[in-house]
């Protein structure tokens, strides 16, 4: 065999080996990548949660359910009013409410009529604090 032809035998050799080398390669890759997207399957009786949201549970009253949806709304004050003698509040109350607390921005009243909260960015003036507390019982419950 002459060199020119030994050559040409050794550059089909070369060739050969790295055409097997990228199937090699290639294939190597196909597999991890399908087996990257084959991940075993939980056990069936123990459920996956992928979910965040996780539902805080339903206060117990009315009371406390009332006091929360004040509290959402992000108030920097939240007060409770009742009445000291313990009746319904009347339209009067409200007017007076309404008179001395006349930065409140939302007031919340229980089905009894008995009780109101009440919920601003702002305090109610000190003399008006005092005009109130003469005839409500007034609980603060800012940050609380």
């Amino acid at each position: 065999m002459s060199e020119v032809a030994a050559a040409k035998m050794k550059l089909l050799e070369m060739r050969k080996r790295a055409k097997r080398a990228l199937i090699i390669v290639f294939g190597a890759a196909i597999g991890l990548s399908c087996a990257a997207c084959n991940r075993g399957a939980p056990p069936d009786n123990e459920p996956v949660d992928t979910s965040t949201y996780r539902p805080l549970p339903t206060p117990a009253n009315e009371f406390d359910q009332k006091l929360q949806l004040m509290r959402d709304a992000h108030f920097q004050h939240v007060w409770v009013f009742r009445r000291l003698d313990g009746k319904e509040f009347t339209s009067e109350d409200s007017e007076q409410l309404h008179a001395n607390a006349p930065r409140v921005v939302d007031w919340i009243g229980l089905e009894d009529r008995k009780t109101f909260i009440a919920g601003s960015n702002f305090p109610v003036p000190p003399a008006n604090l005092t005009a109130l507390q003469k005839r409500y019982k007034i609980e603060d419950y800012s940050g609380k």
